[in-house]
């Protein structure tokens, strides 16, 4: 400890004596130095000292339960009241009519004169709530420079959203009556599908209404034009529930030949047949 020299008057002189004091250093000094001397663990119970602090954080983590540590995000490890594991709040909920579901397949052909083309249809999604269907649809042989096409639609089915009047792709009142009349099992409503007071129930009934419009092709969204083939149309569809077949006939107001025929059955499978988009 340090020693200092002060000079006092004398009482009984003019001259000075010197005395002297002793100065302590405070403790918490004598602590942090004694920490940077030694490397002796600090035995004090209040956090005066970064090794106590360090020591302290140490203890407490060793007391956090070992899945805070490290925690499996894989899917199949996740537990089912995990609120995480479901990735989107927006679920587009698939429903079925008869054999239109998804994962459903219907295969047959197209005629086209005298010609006629393997097609195959996979069913992507369907939403009876808002009257759509999509999915895929491959055409084989129809063009030298394609020999197999794939084009991606979405239907519209018929009923209380969506009526038999097409008002659209250049399609009139008369070129639905023409295409809609191709179908036997329109022939009740040929005169009445123009009311403002009919509406056609597609649930009540065995006939299913449909349009399905291609818009572009798969995997090549951006090819637009093909010689030899044209995806610029839509299909008139009537599907059976009683006999899970689909007829259809092609339109495109440029087309020459008018009436393309769609002939497909479907196929049946033995695996579970529903899924949804997520």
């Amino acid at each position: 400890m340090p020693i200092l020299s002060v000079s006092t008057p004398s009482s009984s002189s003019n001259s000075t004596e010197t005395m002297p004091i002793i100065i302590e250093k405070p403790a918490v000094v004598l602590a942090a130095a004694s920490t940077s001397a030694s490397a002796t663990p600090c035995d004090c119970s209040v956090p005066c000292c970064k090794q106590h602090a360090t020591e302290s954080v140490k203890d407490v983590s060793k007391q956090l339960p070992n899945n805070r540590k490290k925690r499996n995000t894989s899917l199949v490890s996740r537990d089912e009241d995990d609120y995480w594991v479901d990735i989107s709040n927006k679920r587009l909920r698939n429903t079925r009519l008869g054999a239109l579901y998804a994962g459903s397949r219907f295969k047959g052909v197209q005629k086209c004169g005298i010609s006629k083309y393997n097609v195959m249809v996979d069913i992507q999604h369907v939403d009876l709530k808002e009257s759509k269907i999509s999915g895929y649809l491959n055409i084989e042989g129809l063009t030298n420079e394609c020999p197999e096409l794939t084009t991606f639609f979405e239907g519209e089915i018929i009923g209380p959203q969506y009526p038999f009047l097409t008002r659209k792709w250049q399609a009139q009142q008369y070129i639905d009556a023409l295409h809609w009349g191709k179908f036997p099992s329109f022939e009740p409503y040929l005169h009445t599908f123009n009311d403002d007071d009919f509406t056609y129930d597609p649930f009540d009934n065995d006939f299913i209404y449909m349009r399905w419009k291609e818009h572009f092709l798969v995997p090549d969204h951006c090819v637009s034009n093909i010689e030899g083939a044209s995806f610029a149309g839509f299909y008139y569809i009537c599907y059976q529930r009683s006999t899970n077949e689909i007829k259809g006939f092609y339109f495109y107001h440029n087309n020459p030949e008018w009436f393309q025929q769609l002939v497909l059955e479907h196929v049946e499978e033995h695996s579970f047949s529903n899924f949804e988009f997520r």
